[in-house]
C-alpha cells in the first residue's frame, strides 16, 4: 500500500514537472496558454503550430518552441508629411491594430524578430497613406470621404501583409494637421476667397437694390398720376354737378335764390366785431331793405346768366 502510494505520488510529481517545463518550453509536453501561439522547431524549420490553448506532446531536445502573442495588437506610425492632390502638405500619423494570424509565415518572413515585422507595417501602412491621401483634397479629408480612406488603406494593407503571417484588423489616422507654414497660406487663400465672395455678394445686392428702387419709384409715379386723374375728374364731376344744381334753383325761384345767396353772403362776412363802412342803399344790404309801397323790394338788376356759385 505505502509503495503504491509512493508510485502515485511519484506520478503526480513527474506530471507536474512536465507541466511546468511544458509552460516553459522545454521537456516533452507542449502547454499552450490562452493568447498564446506556439509552433515547434525540427532543427529549425517548423512541423507543427498550436494554436488553441491545451497540452501535447513533443520531441525534447530534438525540437525547439517559438512563442507567439496570439491577442490583437496596438501600433502606433511616427508622423510624416503627406502631399495631397492640391498640393497641400498634411502632417499625419496613425495607428494600426494587428496580430500574428499565421506564425508559421510570420517565422519565415521575421523569424522572431517583431520589431522587424513591426517597421515591415510601418512601412506599409505609410505606402497606402501616402497613396490615398495624394489622390484626395483637404476639404476632402476633413468630410465623409475620411471613412472612405481608411477602409481603402486598411483593406490595401491586410491583403500586402497577408503573406507574411500578418492580420491587419483596423487602421486608424489620429492627426491630420497642416505645417505651420502651409496654414499661412491656407488662411490666406480662405480670406481671399471670402473677400471675392463678400463682394460678389455686395455687388448682387446693390444692383437688385438699384432695380427694386427704381420699380418702386416708377410705380408710386404712376400711383400719384392716376391719383390726381381720378382726383380732378371727381373734382369736374363735382363742380360739374353744383352748377347744375345752382342753375336749377335760380331757375326755380331767381328771388329766392337771390335772398338765400345774400343772407349766406352774410353768414360769411358778418361775424362778431366786424365793421363796414358802407351807405345802407348799397346792394350788399338790399336784403335786409324794407319793401316798397307795393310790397315788393327793388330787385337788382338779374345778370344774363345764373350766377356762378
Amino acid at each position: 500500500m505505502r509503495r503504491l502510494l509512493f508510485v502515485l505520488l511519484v506520478f503526480v510529481a513527474a506530471l507536474a514537472a512536465l507541466a511546468w517545463a511544458g509552460s516553459l518550453g522545454i521537456g516533452p509536453m507542449l502547454i499552450t496558454r490562452e493568447g498564446e501561439q506556439k509552433m515547434v522547431l525540427f532543427f529549425g524549420n517548423p512541423v507543427a503550430v498550436r494554436t488553441e490553448p491545451g497540452a501535447w506532446w513533443r520531441l525534447p531536445l530534438l525540437t525547439d518552441v517559438k512563442v507567439f502573442d496570439a491577442r490583437f495588437l496596438h501600433l502606433n506610425t511616427p508622423s510624416s508629411e503627406v502631399p495631397t492632390r492640391d498640393q497641400e502638405r498634411i502632417v499625419v500619423d496613425n495607428y494600426v491594430i494587428w496580430r500574428i494570424a499565421d506564425p508559421e509565415a510570420f517565422y519565415k518572413a521575421f523569424r522572431d524578430d517583431v520589431a522587424r515585422a513591426e517597421q515591415r507595417i510601418n512601412d506599409t501602412i505609410g505606402a497606402g497613406v501616402k497613396e490615398e491621401i495624394g489622390r484626395r483634397t483637404i476639404p476632402e479629408l476633413l468630410t465623409d470621404a475620411r471613412v472612405e480612406i481608411l477602409l481603402a488603406i486598411t483593406e490595401s494593407a491586410r491583403a500586402e501583409l497577408a503573406d507574411d503571417g500578418i492580420d491587419v484588423k483596423d487602421v486608424r489616422i489620429n492627426r491630420t494637421e497642416l505645417p505651420d507654414k502651409t496654414i499661412a497660406n491656407v488662411y490666406a487663400r480662405m480670406r481671399a476667397e471670402r473677400d471675392r465672395l463678400a463682394r460678389k455678394y455686395r455687388a448682387e445686392g446693390e444692383s437688385d437694390g438699384r432695380t427694386i428702387r427704381a420699380e418702386a419709384d416708377r410705380d408710386a409715379r404712376i400711383t400719384v398720376a392716376e391719383a390726381r386723374r381720378d382726383s380732378e375728374k371727381m373734382r369736374g364731376e363735382g363742380d360739374a354737378g353744383a352748377a347744375a344744381i345752382y342753375a336749377d334753383a335760380y331757375n326755380e325761384d331767381p328771388e329766392f335764390y337771390g335772398f338765400v345767396r345774400s343772407l349766406q353772403a352774410y353768414r360769411k362776412t358778418i361775424g362778431e366785431g366786424t365793421t363796414m363802412v358802407l351807405p345802407p342803399s348799397h346792394a350788399f344790404f338790399r336784403a335786409l331793405q324794407s319793401p316798397d309801397v307795393d310790397g315788393k323790394r327793388t330787385p337788382a338788376p338779374a345778370p344774363a346768366s345764373a350766377p356762378a356759385p
